[in-house]
């Protein structure tokens, strides 16, 4: 059977027509389905429009969150959910095509463990968007050493690597990179983003930020490691500063003063604040891993189980 996670976050007015085209799409292939809606909290009428999905087709089913908890979450939650030998993350707005999901299913037959939806354009986003996304997964490729700078959350996978995921006993995850962290037998399918269904993106540049920070701290050390970076540079930048003082010093000439010394506190200063910020928001990390607190707190399901 194919499991679809689907979150969703104030989606109301795309809840029907997702489940209504998958539905369609999967009894006409004759492939065993069940779609599961993550109600991420929402503060319209998305969980409703779940339950009357659900109602509709008894291969819908849905969980709802107590409060929002981010997409991160959501999907966990989805694959905890599921029943079937592979899942499909997919996107409530149906800017995912959904026939791909059929050529993930084949490839998925073939033997792929991991069938990665690769997008071939970013869509009608704005230039700053594209261009925050561009140089967020240009970091990213950087440190996880693959690249993931047209990768999305679209995706198939196996069984097995869901139960691999859902093994990881951390709380902050970064589902996209752990894909490709898992390893596994993965191939790749191309895919144009649509436009949104209904509805606007409820994602803006100061989530977008976040979300970028949390994932890079939750993924990877290279911060910290640009830390140290930034303090050998200025080792050297104070070595040769030292050692021009020292000649001019020697040539009789006297160092001029004020000036530098302020800039060069300011830039001091400035450093040591930013690598103290970096070192803080991981022990933040730390703190939060430790409390074990759960990734997620489901207040309401509809469907079966």
């Amino acid at each position: 059977m194919l499991s679809v996670i689907i979150p969703a976050y104030n989606e109301e007015q795309n809840v029907a027509l997702a489940a209504k085209t998958l539905s369609e799409l999967f009894k006409s292939e004759n492939i065993p389905y069940e779609i599961i809606f993550i109600d991420d909290g929402s503060k319209d009428k998305t969980y409703l429009e779940i339950c009357k999905a659900a109602q509709a087709d008894e291969n819908v089913k849905g969980i709802s969150f107590s409060r929002n908890f981010g997409k991160e979450s959501a999907i966990f939650a989805g694959l905890e959910e599921s029943c079937g030998s592979c899942a499909v993350i997919f996107d409530c707005d149906l800017q995912f095509p959904p026939q791909k999901i059929i050529e993930m299913y084949k490839l998925w037959k073939d033997g792929y463990e991991v069938v990665e939806g690769v997008k071939s354009d970013r869509g009608g986003g704005s230039f700053m968007y594209n261009l925050f996304a561009k140089s967020f997964y240009r970091i990213i490729s950087r440190f996880v050493g693959v690249d993931m700078q047209s990768t999305s959350d679209f995706k198939l996978i196996d069984r097995k690597v869901m139960d691999a995921l859902l093994s990881l006993p951390e709380r902050n995850t970064f589902f996209r990179a752990l894909s490709f962290w898992s390893g596994f037998n993965s191939t790749q399918v191309e895919f144009k983003v649509e436009k949104r269904a209904n509805g606007k993106s409820k994602w803006n540049l100061i989530k977008l930020t976040k979300y970028a920070v949390s994932n890079i701290t939750s993924f990877t050390t290279a911060p910290l490691q640009a830390v140290t970076v930034i303090g050998i540079v200025l080792l050297c930048f104070m070595a040769v500063l030292a050692v021009q003082t020292l000649v001019r010093y020697i040539c009789g000439f006297s160092a001029e003063g004020f000036t530098t010394v302020i800039l060069l506190l300011l830039l001091i200063g400035g450093s040591l604040m930013m690598a103290l910020g970096v070192i803080g928001y991981y022990i933040a990390r730390i703190y939060e891993e430790v409390k074990g607190r759960p990734r997620y707190i489901i207040s309401k399901r509809v469907g079966k189980k």
